[in-house]
């Protein structure tokens, strides 16, 4: 098994010499290419000084005046003597604010927060007062609000900001689905593989997936069906994070926000949701929470148990052989957390919280083989998968406020454990049959992550931002198989493959931002070492012949960041920016036991895969309408040693019409796209969200072949070709809401996915229609019955053509048109008080753990 990732690598070796001769001079192309794009823009975007007018700003800090702590997500709203809004703003996680561009005058300032009295206070901005410092403002309980509850927005919104796009989760994207994974296709520039659950930004894979700010060990496919849609507040789309982040993920950061039960006194939420096509999925979750004083305590539950049917059909149209699968997909999952935060006074805080994640599923299939020129060596091979694993969480924290002007020191530990059990039985029959096979798996892994990050607000337009961390991460993986792997004469032997893989990154930021009057800016650096180990001992058990494949790789980088925004006026805003990022291979890629295995087909990953870097520029611009907004961009990435799978033949079964999946580094490449995205309110009963993306994406790389029409075909008969392709998908999509009455809205989303072409296959076109309503009912509409009905049209396949090595058209058929019920009721009372431990800006922290 080993031995075939190696000779696929070493028959490649000479070419891939001479591709690296002509990589430097591309790279300079490249690199000219986006000075150009970066000069342009700046230059484009230069304000006309005879347009410059003077504008103040207020800034000040609100404060619970009953606990003596800052309360985040304050409005802050500034009106002219005629109460019309000029601006305004929220306050952050530090209770603090900072308004800017208003113009000369007296104004009026409203300070206004659910479940407390509003505050009014007039000042005058002009010569000698241009930068007004309000100081602490003391809010005071609204003792006729106290029952009053968190209320989820209707309707979702879109916001573009500095270096991230937020998509505000409302009821109507809640009951699109029970899951994450069921309302990410909604999300502009978001597309879910609804094969394998694998999900992609702006077309490419390569995307890391935290919640809260925070990794998980859990597979994101996995991670996105155990958290339920309700308890989603925002989804961040972090395409060219700052040097603050790691720099994992070409594309960017999906950032998932979860509801915070944060709430003074006794509070809750439950849910309940029920999807049936074929097999019926069920879910479930409940979150409370008690707060009183210094000390708030919180707990969550949740389950997903569901079955999934899925079928589809290979056909190999020169060797005209068929193979079909039918697979049924079981999962339980449970999802535990716990946690205690202590406010030891204003300037120390305390935290602590654990998650706990316990699945057992598996997949029951069967494949049939038919060789239609020869019905007598048609074969059926079943297999049933079981799959077991826990995850552990473990998270302190300590925040240290220096003063109350946001200056602060922070300091968090997470641990991460995962284990997992998997056991495969494969059954074969008919002439000529393999014999059957079992295969243990056992998975152990490891991550820890330490991160000491310091804020200092310089002044009110001066923002420092430096921080350490060390990650350290483990994976052992051991494997035994008592046939799988036939040797050199041809019979299938008991095998057994250990595979131990670590990998510690140790790195240092720093980012330095300053606000302008209609410019700011923020730049940043993150340098990081990091060492790989990683070792395969390949064990024959009929001798106890071992063949070891080590494999080190040390390397140390340096990643910036720049973001550089223009607001001439309040109605338009343009924002740059740039980021260097890497794709290390995860341990699935590198991992070298099979992932799966059909007659035809088996995938396993490659060990000696080294990381790909991507150089990505990006530029947007939104517009500010009467009845909602616009925002339109483009990007161009460079990326160097792309990674890609590659579809090989199966030398040690050439006449079998077999392929093996893995993964390899390819020839550096680019992508460019554009991308709009629009909220608008036509009417007062109506509002959609409507998007548009285009990528554009060359790959380069080689395909294997073999003339499918020779007998007793050799290694001599394969035929190593050079490809490349340019790959343009586009994608569009549509959310309609419609207010029927006070308590009842409907929903209406369209979505259209335009083909999609790679090395070795073009996905064809898909589009669906989902329907759905939502009822609110109870007092303050504390409950919510949501039913979803998906793919009404009955038009959504995944149908794949493929050229190499061999032609063949694929067609699956997963449980599309689904309906789904879902109940959520919030009970308890009080009002909204988010813990002070900073997150990050918006929980821009890396750990390790769901929720």
């Amino acid at each position: 098994m080993l031995n075939r990732v190696t000779s696929h690598k070493n028959s490649r070796l000479n070419n891939k010499k001479l591709s690296n001769q002509s990589k430097n001079q591309s790279k300079m192309r490249h690199y000219l290419l986006m000075l150009i794009m970066v000069s342009s823009t700046i230059i484009s975007a230069q304000p006309n000084p005879n347009l410059e007018i003077k504008n103040g700003s207020i800034s000040g800090r609100v404060i619970d005046a009953q606990l003596n702590e800052p309360i985040p997500y304050v409005n802050v709203i500034v009106k002219d003597l005629e109460k019309k809004i000029i601006t305004g703003g929220i306050t952050d996680t530090d209770g603090t604010f900072t308004v800017t561009k208003i113009p000369e005058g007296t104004i009026n300032i409203e300070i206004t927060f659910i479940g407390y009295k509003t505050i009014l206070k007039q000042e005058a901005i002009g010569k000698g007062n241009y930068d007004i410092n309000l100081g602490n403002i003391f809010l005071e309980e609204d003792a006729q609000s106290l029952d009053e509850v968190t209320v989820v927005a209707e309707t979702s919104t879109i916001q573009q900001k500095i270096d991230r796009k937020v998509i505000n989760i409302g009821k109507d994207l809640t009951t699109s689905g029970p899951t994450a994974s069921d309302i990410m296709n909604n999300i502009p520039s978001v597309n879910v593989d609804q094969q394998t659950g694998d999900i992609a930004l702006r077309g490419n894979q390569n995307v890391q997936v935290m919640v809260d700010g925070k990794l998980s060990n859990i597979p994101a496919a996995q991670l996105l069906k155990q958290i339920p849609s309700t308890s989603i507040k925002q989804i961040e789309l972090i395409t060219n994070p700052s040097a603050k982040y790691n720099p994992e993920g070409m594309s960017g950061i999906i950032n998932i926000i979860l509801h915070k039960n944060v709430n003074i006194g006794f509070n809750g939420n439950l849910n309940v949701g029920l999807g049936y096509q074929i097999e019926p999925k069920f879910n479930s979750s409940i979150d409370m929470n008690y707060r009183n004083g210094k000390l708030n305590f919180y707990g969550s539950y949740g389950n997903n148990i569901s079955r999934n049917r899925n079928t589809g059909i290979l056909n190999q149209t020169e060797a005209d052989i068929t193979q079909t699968f039918n697979f049924l997909d079981d999962r339980r999952s449970h999802l535990f957390k716990i946690g205690i935060d202590y406010y030891l006074n204003d300037a120390h805080t305390l935290s602590f919280f654990t998650n706990q994640n316990i699945f057992d599923g598996g997949t029951l299939g069967e494949t049939e083989l038919f060789f239609n020129n020869n019905p007598s060596n048609d074969q059926v091979q079943t297999f049933d998968n079981i799959n077991e694993n826990n995850s552990q969480q473990y998270n302190g924290n300590y925040k240290y406020n220096i003063n109350d002007e946001g200056h602060n020191l922070e300091l968090e530990v997470d641990h991460n454990i995962f284990d997992n059990d998997l056991e495969t039985l494969n059954r074969f029959m008919g002439s000529g049959a393999r014999p059957n096979f079992d295969e243990f798996t056992n998975t152990q892994r490891n991550r820890t992550t330490i991160n000491l990050d310091y804020t200092n607000p310089i002044s009110e337009t001066i923002k420092l931002e430096a921080g350490l961390q060390a990650r350290i991460f483990d994976n052992n993986i051991k494997y035994n198989s008592d046939a799988r792997v036939r040797n050199q004469s041809g019979n299938y032997i008991p095998t057994q493959t250990v595979f131990n893989y670590e990998r510690n990154i140790y790195s240092a930021y720093f980012t330095y931002g300053k606000q302008l009057e209609k410019w700011s800016y923020k730049f940043g650096a993150r340098a990081e070492s990091v060492q790989v180990d990683a070792l395969a001992l390949d064990t024959d058990l009929t001798n106890n012949n071992v063949t070891t494949f080590p494999f080190e790789n040390n390397y140390f980088q340096i990643y910036p960041s720049a973001f550089v925004t223009y607001n001439p006026t309040e109605k338009n805003s343009y924002q740059f920016s740039y980021s260097r990022r890497v794709d290390r291979p995860g341990v699935g890629q590198v991992n070298p036991i099979p992932e799966f295995n059909t007659p035809l087909i088996s995938q396993f990953g490659n060990p000696e895969l080294e990381p790909q870097f991507t150089n990505s520029l990006e530029v947007n611009y939104t517009r500010n309408l009467e009845k909602g907004s616009i925002t339109g961009g483009v990007f161009y990435r460079l990326i160097e040693d792309e990674i890609n799978q590659g579809v090989f033949v199966d030398r040690a079964d050439l006449g079998s019409g077999r392929v093996i999946l893995t993964n390899d580094n390819f020839d550096n490449t680019s992508a460019y796209g554009v991308e709009i995205s629009s909220n608008y309110r036509p009417t007062k009963w109506w509002s959609l969200n409507a998007s548009f993306d285009l990528y554009v994406r060359k790959q380069t790389g080689f395909a294997e072949s073999l003339d499918p029409t020779i007998n007793n075909p050799t290694e001599s008969d394969i035929i190593v070709s050079d490809v490349e392709v340019t790959n343009t998908i586009y994608n569009f999509r549509v959310f309609n809401n419609f207010k029927v009455t006070k308590s009842l809205s409907l929903s209406a989303f369209a979505m259209y996915r335009g083909p999609d072409t790679g090395l070795n296959f073009e996905m064809e076109p898909m589009y669906f229609v989902n329907l759905g309503l939502r009822y609110n009912f109870l007092d303050e509409d504390r409950a919510t019955f949501s039913l979803n009905f998906n793919n009404v049209l009955d038009t959504q396949e995944i149908a794949i053509v493929s050229e190499r090595p061999f032609r063949q058209t694929v067609s699956f058929e997963p449980e599309f048109k689904t309906i789904f019920a879902g109940l959520s009721y919030r009970f308890g009372g009080g009002k909204y008080r988010a813990k002070s431990r900073k997150q990050r800006d918006n929980n821009e922290k890396e750990g390790g753990g769901f929720m």
